[in-house]
C-alpha cells in the first residue's frame, strides 16, 4: 500500500522558517502529482502547494505565494515544502498527498482519491 510520511514540523517564531518533507517507501513518487495541504482547528482543509510529476509545474495558494517553495528530489524520493517568513496564521497540521494523472491546479483544488500522509504539526508563535 502506498504510504507517505511527513516530517519537519515544529514550533517556530513568526518570521522563521521550516522545511517539510514528504517521503515514500516501497514505491516511487515520480509518477505522482504531489500536494501539500493544511488544516487549522475549525477551518477547512486548504491546498497550499502542488507540484507536477516532473517538477515542471507548480501551484501556490495566494496566502503563501512568495514565502513557500515546493520542490522534489527524485533521487531521494521526497518532496519538500520550504516555508519562509512564517506567520501565526500558517499554524496548522500539514499533510502531503499523492495522485497520478492530474494537474497541479486540480490536485490542490480537489484532492479526492489521493493517497495521504499522517500529517505534521506546524505552530508559529512567539
Amino acid at each position: 500500500q502506498l504510504q507517505l510520511v511527513e516530517s519537519g514540523g515544529g514550533l517556530v517564531q513568526p518570521g522563521g522558517s521550516l522545511r517539510l518533507s514528504c517521503a515514500a517507501s516501497a514505491f516511487t513518487l515520480d509518477y505522482y502529482v504531489i500536494g501539500w495541504f493544511r488544516q487549522a482547528p475549525g477551518k477547512e482543509r486548504e491546498g497550499v502547494s502542488c507540484i507536477s510529476s516532473n517538477g515542471g509545474s507548480t501551484y501556490y495558494a495566494d496566502s503563501v505565494k512568495g514565502r513557500f517553495t515546493i520542490s522534489r528530489d527524485s533521487a531521494k524520493n521526497t518532496v519538500y515544502l520550504q516555508m519562509n517568513s512564517l506567520k501565526p496564521e500558517d499554524t496548522a497540521i500539514y499533510y502531503c498527498a499523492a495522485k497520478p494523472r492530474t494537474s497541479v491546479q486540480a490536485m490542490c483544488a480537489t484532492p479526492r482519491l489521493s493517497y495521504w500522509g499522517q500529517g505534521t504539526q506546524v505552530t508559529v508563535s512567539s
